[in-house]
This record gives structure tokens, sequence and C-alpha cells, in this order.
């Protein structure tokens, strides 16, 4: 009996201590991953969307599991008209930070210009309660929710023209 106060706070301690030694600590910027994503900027901003997704997938290879690049990366495709891959992209981040209101919010619009309007509108649910309605990455959400869904884009292939036989 008179041992239980000491074995209690020794177990304690070392349930702490065990716990602190799974949790890795973040890892540093590397500075080649830096420039890669600023490289990636300035064709993103410009409209060229396939220059500034090369630069993000070569950080990627540099630094794997940087959520900020699959961030980037998420937006990128996007605006590609990839909505798919951005949604995955938008996953991984999630992935690493379940409540990254960037990543809640390009899923969402990825979604909605998709065309699945309730899982989008799930998305704004879960934003306006982790950062309100105000929240900068909820107001997105809605707009690209109240916009809809992206145009169909037909292609050639899409459309076979029907041959018709006429007399000369």
């Amino acid at each position: 009996m008179r041992y239980t106060p000491a074995a209690l706070a020794l177990s304690a301690l070392l349930a702490v201590t065990a716990s602190v030694g799974y949790s890795a600590p973040p890892q540093p910027e590397n500075p080649r991953v830096q420039a890669l994503i600023q490289q990636g900027r300035s064709p993103l901003i410009a409209g060229n969307v396939d220059a500034a997704v090369d630069a993000y997938e070569a950080a990627l290879t540099i630094q794997p599991g940087n959520t900020a690049l699959y961030l980037a990366l998420g937006e990128a495709t996007r605006r590609q008209g990839m909505q798919g891959k951005a949604i995955h992209y938008y996953r991984l981040a999630l992935d690493a930070d379940p409540k990254n209101v960037l990543a809640i919010s390009g899923e969402g619009s990825a979604m909605a210009e998709k065309g699945a309007m309730e899982k989008a509108r799930r998305n704004l649910t879960q934003l306006e309660g982790l950062c309100g309605a105000s929240c900068d990455a909820t107001r997105q959400l809605a707009a690209a929710i109240a916009r809809g869904p992206a145009p169909k884009i037909v292609t050639a292939q899409a459309v076979t023209p029907t041959p018709t036989v006429s007399e000369n």
C-alpha cells in the first residue's frame, strides 16, 4: 500500500515520456523546396499552370509529405480542370493535418466544381464549425458552391458526325 503513490507517479512519468517519443519533430524547410515553390507560384499567377505543376512536383520529390506542396498542387490541378486529382492532393494534406482549413476549403471547392454538391456542403459545415462563417476559407467555399459545377467541355472525339450520302 505504501508503494502505490510512488508506483502511480512513476508509471505516469513513463507514459508521458513514452508518448513524447512517438511525436516527430516538424521537418525543417529545405531551401531547394522553398525555391521551387517560389518558382511555381510565378507561372501559376501568370496562367502557365503546367510549369507550376512541374515545379511543385519537383519540390515534392525533394521533400515528400509537405502539406504546403499538396495544397499548391491541389490548387494548380484545380485550375487545370482536373478536380479528381486536386481532391487527391487535398486529401493527402488532410491526412497530415485533419483540421487544415485551406485543404478542407480546396477539397470542397473541387467537389463543387465536379458536381458533388452534397459533399461540398459537408465540407462547408465542417469549415463553419472550425473557423466560423466569417472565415475567408468558408466564404471561398460558399462562393464555389453558389457557382455550381464547372461546365462540361466537349471534345472532338465525343461528338461523332453522322455520315450522309448524297448524289452528284
